[in-house]
C-alpha cells in the first residue's frame, strides 16, 4: 500500500509539473500592499530583476570599443531573450563606475521569480556571457539569480551513512540496521513527493522541502528506532515475532504517538504568525512527521513480519545480554548508567557547571539580529556573488537593494507630477540616502514611482531605520502635499518580513513554553519536572542561538567551517529552532524520565530511580540524538545561506538537548530535589485527566 501511495504520488509530480516558489511575502504590511499595488499599474516594477555585471581590465575604458560594442551586442540579444520586459544599459540607468571599468545593466522581468521558467533565465545567462572578449569579464546577478533551492549533495549521504554506522552500533546486525533505514527513506519519498505535488496549487518553497527532508529522515530513523528497540528486546525474550511486533506497536508506537505529536504541534504552529511561507514550511515539515509516524506503526511491522525471528539478537551476543539484564551486560552497568551516577554524585555541582556553561554560550544571543539572506550571501566564486561585491564595491551597497517610494496623489496631471518631484526631493535630502530616480509614472492617474538608494545593504539594520524613516513622514506629506506615500520593494519586504517574525518570537515561545508546562504536567503527575522540562529546553534554544550568532554573524570560525558570508541571522530561524526544538526534547524527555517515574512509583526511592529509570532508555536515546545530530549535520555543508544556518541550529541543538541537558542537567536536578521532584497537590491531581504515553 506504501508503494502504491508513492508510486501515485511521485505520477501527480510528473504530470503536474509544479514549481517551487521562494517568494517572500507579508500579507497586510505596507510594502506587499503596495507590491500588490503595482503589480496592476505597473508590472515591471514589481515583477523580478536581474543585474548584468560589465568588467573591463584595469586600465580599460568599459564605455569605449571594443568593449561598448560587445556589451551593446549582448544586452541587444538578452532583450530578445524570452519573458524579458525592458533591459535598461548602464548608460540609461547611469550606472559606470567612476574610473569606467564596470557597468551595470539591469535586466527586467514583468513577473516574480516563481513564474520565470528556468529556460528564460538560462538564455539570459547565456546572452550575457556572450560579451567575454578581449578580457571584459562578465557576471549574472539580482533577484531573478537568486537561489535556485538545495540540492541533496555529498553531506546528505554521508550523515545517511553515519546514522547507518549508530544504527549497526546500536543494534549489532546488518539486517536490524536496515529496517529503520528503509522505512524512513520510503516515509520521507512520500512526504517530499505529497508536497511537491502541492505545487500547482500552494507556493511550496525549496526551503519548505529541505526541513520536510531534514525532518522526514531524521524522526523517520529515530521512531523506527523506538520501536523496533522494543520488539528485538521482546524476541531475546522468547517472545513470538508476530506478538512481538503487535505488543511493540502497542507500547513504544503508543509513545511514538504522543512523541510525533509534540513535534507536529510544535509545527503546525508555526501557521498562526501569519506569513505564507513559514506556514507552508510548518505544515509542510509537520505533514513529514505525520508520515514518518504513520510509516513507524504500519510498515514497519510489515517489515518485522517479513523478518521473523532474523531480528533477534544473536543468543550470547551483548546485544542479547542487554535485553535480558535490563541495561546491565554481565556484571557491570551501561555506560548510560555510569553517566547517570556521575552526574548524580555532586548533583549541585553538576547543575551550576552544565547551567553555567550553558548560559555563557547563549551570552551571543543578546546581539542578535534578524534578516533575509540576499546574494551576498550566494558561494564565494558564483557569478551572483561576484555580481554583488562588484556593485557594493563600485557604486555601493545600497544599489544591491534599492527601495521603491509608491507616491498616490489626490490630484492628477501636472499638480501629481509637481507633487512627486518634490518628494523626490525631500527623499534625497534624508541622511543615508545616496540616489534618488525621477518619478516613474504607473497606468494609474495621479501614481508614480521613486527609486531611492540608501547608503547600506539591503541587510542593514540602518536600512531598515531609513525606511521606518519615510514611513514616520507619510502622514505629514499626505497632509501638506495631498499625496500618499508608501515603501516597497524587495528590500522593503524583507524588512517587513523580519518585523513580524521578530515581534512574533517572543509570544510564540510563550505558548511553546506554557504548552511544555501542561503536557509535562499531565504526563508525570508532578510540578518540578514540568518547570525543569522548560527550563531546560530554553536552555538548549538560547544555547543553540547563542552559537549561531557567534558562528554566522560575528563570524567566529566561519573560514573554518566553510561560511561564505556572515551578517544578520536567518529572521525565521529562532521560529523553526524553537517549534523544532521543543517536539524533540519532550520526546527525549518523556522517553528518560518515564522509566525514571516507573522506578519511584515501584521502589519508592529517589536517587536510585534516577539510575535504575535512566538505564533503560540511555542508550536508545543516545542513539536516536546522534542519529538527529548527524542527519541534520548532513545538511550543513551545503552552499545555501538558508539551509546552513538552519541545518547547523539543530544539530548542535539536538546535541545540547540531548546530552548536556536531557542526560546531565536532568538527572542532577531531579537527584538533587530527591522526593519533591514528584510532588503534586492532591486537588489538582484530582483535576488533570490521566494520560497513558
Amino acid at each position: 500500500m506504501w508503494l502504491v501511495v508513492l508510486a501515485g504520488l511521485l505520477a501527480c509530480v510528473v504530470g503536474l509539473g509544479g514549481k517551487l516558489d521562494d517568494t517572500f511575502s507579508v500579507p497586510g504590511a505596507q510594502s506587499q500592499q503596495a507590491l500588490n499595488t503595482l503589480a496592476k499599474t505597473l508590472p515591471g516594477a514589481s515583477g523580478t530583476s536581474a543585474q548584468i555585471v560589465y568588467i573591463a581590465p584595469s586600465g580599460k575604458d568599459v564605455t569605449k570599443p571594443p568593449y561598448a560594442d560587445e556589451i551593446r551586442r549582448s544586452l541587444a540579444a538578452v532583450a530578445a531573450g524570452p519573458q524579458v520586459s525592458a533591459v535598461v544599459t548602464p548608460q540609461q540607468a547611469g550606472t559606470v563606475s567612476r574610473d569606467r571599468t564596470v557597468a551595470v545593466a539591469q535586466v527586467q522581468y514583468a513577473m516574480p521569480r516563481a513564474q520565470l521558467k528556468q529556460s528564460s533565465l538560462d538564455a539570459a545567462r547565456a546572452a550575457a556571457l556572450t560579451a567575454q572578449r578581449d578580457g571584459l569579464q562578465v557576471a549574472v546577478g539580482g533577484a531573478a539569480f537568486g537561489s535556485g533551492g538545495m540540492q541533496v549533495g555529498s553531506g546528505e549521504v554521508v550523515g545517511v551513512l553515519v546514522a547507518l554506522l549508530v544504527l549497526l552500533f546500536t543494534f549489532g546486525s546488518m539486517l536490524a540496521a536496515g529496517v529503520p533505514l528503509l522505512s524512513a527513506l520510503l516515509g520521507v519519498g512520500v512526504g517530499l513527493a505529497g508536497l511537491m505535488a502541492l505545487t500547482p496549487w500552494v507556493s511550496v518553497s525549496s526551503t519548505a522541502i529541505t526541513l520536510a527532508l531534514m525532518l522526514g529522515l531524521a524522526v523517520g530513523i529515530d521512531y523506527a528506532l523506538f520501536i523496533l528497540s522494543r520488539h528485538r528486546t521482546q524476541l531475546a525474550t522468547g517472545m513470538d515475532p508476530h506478538e512481538s511486533a503487535a505488543v511493540a506497536t502497542r507500547t513504544a508506537g503508543g509513545a511514538v504517538v504522543f512523541a510525533g505529536g509534540t513535534v507536529i504541534i510544535a509545527l503546525a504552529a508555526l501557521s498562526v504568525i501569519g506569513i505564507p511561507f513559514l506556514t507552508v514550511m510548518g505544515l509542510g515539515a509537520a505533514g513529514a512527521v505525520v508520515i514518518a509516524v504513520l510509516v513507524a506503526l504500519t510498515l514497519l511491522p510489515a517489515l518485522a513480519g517479513f523478518a521473523g525471528t532474523r531480528l533477534a539478537p544473536r543468543p550470547g551476543s551483548r546485544a542479547a545480554k542487554r535485553s535480558t539484564h535490563d541495561g546491565v551486560v554481565g556484571n557491570r552497568d551501561t555506560l548510560g548508567a555510569r553517566w547517570t551516577r556521575l552526574a548524580i554524585a555532586r548533583p549541585l555541582l553538576t547543575a551550576v557547571v552544565v547551567g553555567g556553561a550553558l548560559v555563557l554560550v547563549a551570552l551571543p544571543v543578546g546581539d542578535l539580529q534578524l534578516g533575509l539572506p540576499d546574494n551576498g550571501s550566494a558561494a564565494k566564486g558564483s557569478g551572483q556573488r561576484t555580481a554583488y561585491d562588484t556593485i557594493s564595491d563600485r557604486f555601493g551597497p545600497g544599489f544591491n537593494g534599492p527601495l521603491l517610494v509608491l507616491t498616490d496623489a489626490d490630484a492628477s496631471g501636472t499638480a501629481a507630477r509637481q507633487s512627486a518631484t518634490d518628494i523626490a526631493k525631500e527623499l534625497r535630502a534624508l541622511p543615508g540616502v545616496v540616489a534618488v530616480a525621477p518619478p516613474h509614472p504607473t497606468e494609474a492617474p495621479g501614481q508614480t514611482v521613486i527609486q531611492v538608494v540608501p547608503a547600506w545593504g539591503p541587510e542593514d539594520q540602518r536600512t531598515a531605520d531609513l525606511v521606518r524613516t519615510i514611513r514616520d513622514k507619510a502622514d505629514a506629506v499626505h497632509t501638506d502635499t495631498g499625496t500618499r506615500i508608501s515603501v516597497t520593494g524587495a528590500t522593503a519586504v524583507n524588512i517587513d518580513v523580519s518585523n513580524r517574525l521578530r515581534a512574533s518570537l517572543l509570544p510564540f515561545a510563550g505558548i511553546v513554553v506554557g504548552l511544555s508546562l501542561i503536557l509535562m504536567t499531565i504526563v508525570f503527575r508532578s510540578l518540578v519536572v514540568p518547570l525543569k522540562a522548560a527550563g531546560g529546553f530554553l536552555l538548549s534554544v538560547a544555547a543553540s542561538l547563542g552559537m549561531v550568532v557567534a558562528l554566522f554573524q560575528w563570524g567566529w570560525l566561519a573560514d573554518a567551517l566553510g561560511v561564505a558570508n556572515t551578517g544578520p541571522v536567518v529572521s525565521f530561524l529562532p521560529i523553526i529552532l524553537i517549534g523544532v526544538l521543543f517536539g524533540l526534547a519532550m520526546d527525549y524527555e518523556v522517553f528518560l524520565v518515564s522509566g525514571i517515574r516507573e522506578e519511584w512509583l515501584r521502589s519508592g526511592r529517589a536517587k536510585e530511580s534516577v539510575v535504575n529509570g535512566a538505564r533503560r532508555n540511555t542508550r536508545v536515546v543516545t542513539a536516536a540524538a546522534l542519529i538527529m545530530f548527524t542527519v541534520f549535520g548532513g545538511f550543513f555543508p551545503a552552499d545555501d545561506a538558508v539551509i546552513k544556518p538552519i541545518a547547523f541550529s539543530l544539530a548542535v541543538g539536538v546535541a545540547i538537548d540531548a546530552f548536556l541537558v536531557r542526560m546531565t542537567l536532568v538527572p542532577a536536578v531531579l537527584a538533587l530535589v530527591d522526593r519533591r521532584a514528584w510532588w503534586l497537590p492532591r486537588w489538582l491531581d484530582r483535576v488533570l485527566p490521566n494520560l497513558d504515553h
